[in-house]
C-alpha cells in the first residue's frame, strides 16, 4: 500500500513541475530592487530567437538581413520626482530597420511602446510608451552602436530619467 501511495506521489509531484516548466518556458524572471533593498520579481517574455543572450553572440543569420537585438534598458533618476521611484529597467528590442520594441515597469504599471530612428541621422531616435494605468513617457536617445546607446526619458508625471541602453 506504501508503494502504491508513494508512486501516486511520485506521478503528482512530476505533472505540478511538468506544468510549471511549461508555463515559464517562454519567461524570465527578473529581479528588481525596490527603494527599501528589497527584490521583486517580474516574468518578461524571453528574446526572439536568435538574439543574444548572457552567453554572447547570436549564430549567423540565414537570411541577408539583420537579426533583432534585445537590448537591456536601465532607466536612472535624473530628478526628485524619479528618485521616489528609483531606477527602472526594461527591454528594447532593435529590428534593425530603425524601428524597435520598447516595454518596461513602472511602479505597478507595465508601459509599452516603440522606438524610431530619427529621419536623416541613423544614430538619433524617439521612444514612446504607455502603460494601461495611463502613464505615458517619451524618450530621445543615440545610439553608439547597434546594440549601445544612451538618451533622457520624461514621464507624465514629471519624472526626468537618462537611459541607458545595451550591455
Amino acid at each position: 500500500m506504501n508503494t502504491q501511495l508513494s508512486l501516486r506521489n511520485s506521478i503528482r509531484t512530476a505533472i505540478i513541475l511538468g506544468m510549471a516548466a511549461t508555463a515559464l518556458a517562454g519567461c524570465y524572471v527578473v529581479p528588481v530592487v525596490d527603494a527599501e533593498g528589497k527584490p521583486t520579481y517580474y516574468t518578461y517574455p524571453l528574446p526572439p530567437a536568435g538574439a543574444p543572450g548572457p552567453g554572447g553572440a547570436p549564430p549567423a543569420a540565414i537570411s541577408g538581413s539583420p537579426m533583432p537585438a534585445t537590448l537591456q534598458a536601465r532607466l536612472y533618476p535624473e530628478n526628485d520626482i524619479a528618485s521616489q521611484t528609483g531606477m527602472v529597467a526594461g527591454t528594447v528590442t532593435n529590428m534593425m530597420t530603425g524601428k524597435g520594441r520598447f516595454q518596461l515597469q513602472y511602479g505597478n504599471d507595465i508601459m509599452v511602446g516603440e522606438a524610431t530612428r530619427v529621419s536623416g541621422d541613423e544614430r538619433r531616435g524617439v521612444a514612446s510608451a504607455y502603460g494601461s494605468g495611463g502613464t505615458y513617457m517619451s524618450c530621445e536617445y543615440q545610439m553608439n552602436t547597434p546594440r549601445q546607446g544612451a538618451g533622457t526619458c520624461l514621464f507624465s508625471n514629471g519624472a526626468k530619467y537618462k537611459v541607458h541602453l545595451g550591455i
